[in-house]
């Protein structure tokens, strides 16, 4: 019994070794985040975190700022340059229900401006066919039916008499020309002479240069004179008198100088 009590006495104050440090009890809670784990409540572990959501919110700004300029201005950009470089006259010309036969290396060429600064725009396209002019005129007036055009018969349509079928027609605030008529051949130069046209009938040309020609104007209705009032007779035929004349007889009422 007396070892008992003399073990369980509370132990007296704690004798130092020379050159050995005090143990330093830690409390309860200390003990425990230990064995949890570092537990750090000091007074900049909020302001930390702080720090971390608010760089996070930033770099969210960040993000959508970009992609906010992204679309208000390259995407706007990339499509004004794609509408810009292919007019969509020639790609609603592309559609149209023609054979592939009637529309051989097509070559297109603009002039004036889209937004008729200065000159409206005026579209022109080129193609080959592999059938008769005829054939060729039927099937391409066929397809401006479908697609919505309508024939137009202004004066000076064609502005000179033309080979060939030439029509004209109208939709919306465009009009168009189509001109159908026999390709024309030229043989090569001979020895480095230019070469001579030889005078063919229709029948022979026919044999020698077989297929079409096909040509297509499309310009804005504003920009085409047919669609105004035209005079009586054809300017270029009659032209501007420079000198007008005043009366019927300009020197009739002249008075004679008196006799010297």
């Amino acid at each position: 019994m007396a070892r008992a009590a003399a073990a369980v006495a509370p132990m007296g104050p704690a004798v130092l070794r020379p050159g050995a440090e005090p143990e330093v009890r830690r409390p309860a809670d200390a003990e425990r985040g230990d064995a949890d784990g570092p537990v750090d409540d000091g007074p900049d572990a909020g302001g930390e975190l702080r720090h971390q959501g608010g760089g996070n919110q930033r770099l969210r700004v960040m993000i959508l700022a970009v992609a906010s300029v992204l679309l208000l201005g390259v995407v706007p950009v990339f499509f004004g340059l794609r509408a810009e470089g292919r007019d969509p006259v020639f790609a609603s010309l592309d559609d149209l229900a023609v054979p592939t036969w009637a529309a051989v290396d097509p070559v297109d060429a603009v002039s004036g401006s889209r937004w008729c600064l200065l000159d409206c725009r005026l579209r022109e396209r080129t193609v080959n066919s592999e059938r008769s002019p005829e054939e060729t005129a039927q099937v391409y007036e066929s397809a401006l039916s479908q697609d919505g055009w309508q024939p137009w018969k202004p004066a000076y349509c064609p502005e000179q008499e033309e080979k060939g079928s030439y029509t004209c027609w109208r939709r919306d605030e465009l009009t168009l020309d189509l001109w159908v008529r026999a390709p024309t051949c030229v043989p090569p130069p001979v020895d480095g002479e230019p070469a001579v046209v030889p005078s063919l009938d229709p029948e022979a040309a026919a044999e020698e240069c077989p297929g079409s020609l096909v040509t297509v104007k499309v310009r804005n209705a504003i920009d085409d004179d047919r669609t105004r009032p035209q005079p009586s007779t054809d300017p270029s035929l009659t032209g501007v008198d420079p000198y007008p004349t005043l009366g019927d007889d300009p020197l009739g009422d002249l008075t004679p100088s008196p006799p010297s």
